[in-house]
């Protein structure tokens, strides 16, 4: 009886604290959002903005798929391009997950399919994506397909989201 007992407190606790998590404790609720970091000029985001994103990002990494990264035709193409702010940060990108592809053994640094995993807004007007490249492996005897699991940041700014490659 007792064990039961400990099990229902137990349960009756945890029920209590999911119940209560709405509740905003220390003030207004809008109050308890961060504030938007100016500096580099990016965009809280509303619902709209959300909706831009699960949009801009669809579009985005389904371009990719049957593209060979090691091609200069795929490099000048304006449709990627336009995703990013500044051709440094698109020559940044591409540079990188063109190495990337390479060292997972893409065969023809070509992915066959791209799928997104996770979505993640890290706080105002940033987001983290996750994404699964798939692809034939290049290497000898191998007829198994390769994967690439990458995970690409997003910033809002002036009302777009825009890729934000990462340190080369």
């Amino acid at each position: 009886m007792q064990r039961s007992g400990a099990l229902l407190f137990v349960c009756a606790g945890s029920w209590l604290l999911a119940a209560c998590a709405w509740l905003p404790f220390g003030g207004d609720a809008a109050e308890a959002r961060p504030a938007p970091d100016t500096e580099f000029g990016v965009d809280e985001v509303e619902v709209e903005g959300v909706r831009d994103f699960y949009a801009r990002t669809g579009e985005f990494y389904s371009l990719m798929s049957n593209r060979r990264f090691n091609a200069i035709a795929t490099f000048q193409d304006s449709s990627l391009r336009r995703f990013f702010r500044s051709e440094q940060a698109y020559s940044d990108y591409y540079a990188d997950l063109a190495q990337a592809l390479a060292d997972a053994h893409f065969e023809r640094n070509r992915p066959l399919a791209t799928e997104v995993v996770e979505f993640v807004f890290e706080g105002p007007g940033r987001a983290r994506v996750t994404v699964v490249l798939k692809g034939d492996n290049g290497l000898p005897l191998r007829w198994w397909e390769t994967i690439l699991t990458r995970e690409d940041r997003w910033e809002r700014s002036s009302g777009r989201w825009w890729v934000v490659p990462g340190k080369l």
